[in-house]
């Protein structure tokens, strides 16, 4: 009994051995599964600085990759950007400003006869055969009898485009420039009740737009070949080149802000005889001259002084030109040829030493003094006068102290200084303040009174706190990218943003509609003139920020400039647009994502929609023929389908003396072109 024990203990302890000892593959996992040591000293070094070397290297390449694929971007945009242009100007295709692919190939479709629908479906379709009794022998009826003829083909089973249409006028005047075998005729016909000049670049306007353009198709019937060929040929006898080939264009120079000192002298009489005698051998129709508020009141309220200007002006009259008058409330600096300093009133700048907000203020607190915040229009704080006040009186002063020149009709003009450099904006892009293209430039309405402006705004848009400021607007040389409110899906389409930019150019728009109204009164039956500065750098980003710190709220899905030529209009005066006669290079293009091109076709094609009477000035002064050239394609379109053009053309001249001997054909060349006669 005792050994039968011993072996059951014995048993019972083999077994409890085996459950407390791990199997070997068991004993060696955990050496496996213990967390590795970090090497350190030398060893650290060297294995961290593998990584770190291949990390570098890869980033670094995605970086140069992303570059490569920025520039490719760039190149692709600027050829796209200038095969829309050649479309738009020389084929006359009714694209919008910011036209996509998309509005090309249908545009294109439409021309070879297809029908595109708003959703992108597209097919063909084929007319009748046509009647076989149609033509008779064209040999045997004279011209009245070929125009009815003309007119029953046009209006039958085979329509042929019109030549009103703005497809058609292209070939008009490829007709007065070639024989009538050269010209191709047209094999579809445009909706007459669709006018062109109501296709603008608001992209949800445009989508709607589309379905108005009717269905084509090509008529391949040999008899209706022949006579719309003769269609054509009778419109290329009876309209030649077309209206904006023949139109009478008034051309002004404009004179040197020098000539008058800062105590209302005319410095130089006889220099300004010589140069009016040289502006009427070029044939100029007049002469454009700048009034400073700074000098005409410069040392006491109500105090004007107008005897220098008097003077210049009889010497106008003597010589019979025309003139336009620009009422300066801003400050020059002198850049013009022959310029000098000029600043607000004295007074002004005094007032402006104890109460500085009465000037454009910018996030960090520095004072523009260029012209006075659009806050005080309705304030009074320029010693008991409001800005609106201030304004109104110089206009009823100069008004009342040449109405002897205005009943003679030597003034046709008055062009109304509405901010810095004469042009309704606010100072964003001041060279004082270390701006430098291509710069976005920064809000303008720092200001206490603009401040209080934004909060009453807010107040009652219900969000109080959004009575501020961007704050990641970047600066002034600052580009989109770089800034969270103007990056692509910036804040500057969020809802607060949409709110401060709308609230910002709605005091633009408040401050040009309360000056036209009191200029109204002042010069009623006076031509009334304003200018539109180009801002066209980042013009092809999504959020066109250097348009948005000037002031014009103009996205790419918003037109920045209907509301304000809206006002205009109800004043009924003339829109003057700077424009450049020089072609943006790929460099600048490439850099700035600028579009002078695109933005003119946007803000002359707007005005003119609205009725607008529009005026041009050249921002810099031309030398060659190529950059006159540019100007006379801006001013006078060709083959524009309603036969818009410019009323009138201030020319920025330039120095006399290369004027009178380097520049005088090329200048001759431009006048007579503005004026219709050959050159």
């Amino acid at each position: 009994m005792n050994n039968t024990m011993n072996q059951c203990f014995t048993a019972a302890s083999q077994d409890l051995d085996q459950q407390q000892s791990p199997p070997p593959s068991a004993a060696v996992q955990p050496y496996h599964s213990q967390p590795q040591r970090r090497p350190r000293g030398f060893a650290a070094i060297n294995s961290g600085s593998n990584t770190t070397t291949s990390a570098t290297k890869s980033r670094k390449e995605r970086e140069k990759e992303k570059e490569r694929t920025k520039l490719r971007e760039r190149h692709r945009r600027a050829i796209t950007s200038r095969m829309l242009a050649g479309l738009r100007q020389y084929g006359n295709f009714p694209l919008p400003a910011r036209a996509d692919m998309n509005d090309v190939i249908a545009a294109l479709a439409r021309e070879a006869g297809w029908t595109v629908e708003p959703d992108g479906t597209t097919c063909r379709q084929t007319l009748p055969a046509p009647p076989q009794q149609l033509p008779l022998p064209i040999s045997h009826f004279n011209s009245t009898q070929q125009n009815n003829i003309n007119a029953s083909i046009v209006q039958g089973a085979h329509p042929v485009r019109s030549a009103e249409s703005p497809l058609y006028s292209s070939a008009l005047k490829n007709c007065s420039m070639r024989s009538s075998v050269d010209c191709q005729p047209s094999a579809h016909r445009v909706d007459e009740n669709l006018s062109p000049a109501s296709l603008d670049s608001v992209v949800a306007e445009r989508d709607a737009k589309v379905d108005k353009y009717s269905s084509a198709s090509a008529i391949d019937s040999p008899e209706c070949l022949e006579a719309r060929q003769l269609v054509q040929d009778v419109h290329c006898e009876e309209h030649g080149n077309g209206l904006s080939e023949t139109s009478y264009i008034p051309v002004y120079a404009r004179l040197a802000s020098g000539l008058i000192n800062n105590f209302c002298q005319l410095m130089d009489p006889d220099g300004v005889k010589e140069e009016l005698q040289n502006l009427k051998s070029l044939c100029v129709d007049g002469v454009v001259v700048d009034c400073w508020w700074g000098i005409v009141e410069a040392w006491t309220p109500k105090k004007y002084d107008w005897t220098g200007y008097r003077e210049m002006f009889h010497i106008i009259q003597e010589f019979g030109m025309k003139l336009q008058v620009v009422l300066a409330f801003h400050e020059s600096g002198g850049h013009d040829p022959g310029g000098i300093f000029i600043s607000l009133p004295q007074w002004i700048l005094e007032i402006g030493k104890s109460n500085q907000d009465i000037f454009f203020t910018d996030r960090e607190g520095r004072r523009n003094t260029e012209c006075l915040s659009w806050g005080i229009d309705k304030e009074r704080v320029l010693r008991g006068r409001t800005g609106i006040e201030i304004y109104f009186d110089f206009m009823r002063s100069f008004r009342t102290e040449f109405d002897d020149l205005f009943t003679e009709g030597l003034i046709s003009a008055v062009e109304i200084g509405l901010g810095a450099s004469g042009e309704l904006k606010y100072p964003s892009f001041s060279e004082r303040m270390g701006w430098r293209y291509p710069g976005i430039g920064e809000f303008q309405c720092y200001d206490k009174y603009l401040m209080q402006n934004l909060q009453k705004a807010a107040k009652l848009r219900g969000h109080s706190f959004w009575a501020r400021a961007p704050d990641n607007a970047g600066y002034y040389n600052s580009k989109p990218h770089e800034t969270g409110f103007f990056c692509e899906k910036g804040d500057y389409d969020s809802y607060y943003g949409r709110f401060f930019l709308r609230w910002y150019t709605q005091v633009l728009i408040d401050h040009v509609d309360n000056v036209l109204s009191l200029a109204s009164l002042a010069f009623e039956d006076i031509q009334i003139v304003v200018k539109i500065p180009a801002i066209y750098w980042w013009y092809k980003t999504t959020s066109h920020a250097a348009e948005l710190t000037a002031g014009y709220y103009n996205p790419s899905n918003q037109d920045g400039y209907s509301l304000l030529f809206e006002v205009l209009k109800k004043h009924g005066v003339t829109m003057k647009f700077i424009i450049s006669g020089f072609q943006a290079s790929y460099q600048e293009i490439d850099e700035a994502f600028s579009d002078p091109e695109g933005l003119n076709w946007q803000v002359l094609n707007s005005a003119w929609d609205r009725g607008l009477c529009v005026a041009g000035q050249n921002a810099q002064p031309c030398y060659d023929r190529e950059g006159f050239v540019r100007l006379l394609e801006t001013t006078r379109p060709r083959n524009h389908p309603d036969g818009h053009h410019f009323s009138f053309f201030v020319f920025h001249q330039p120095l006399p003396l290369i004027q009178r001997t380097i520049c005088f054909s090329e200048i001759d060349y431009f006048v007579k072109s503005m004026h219709g006669e050959p050159s």
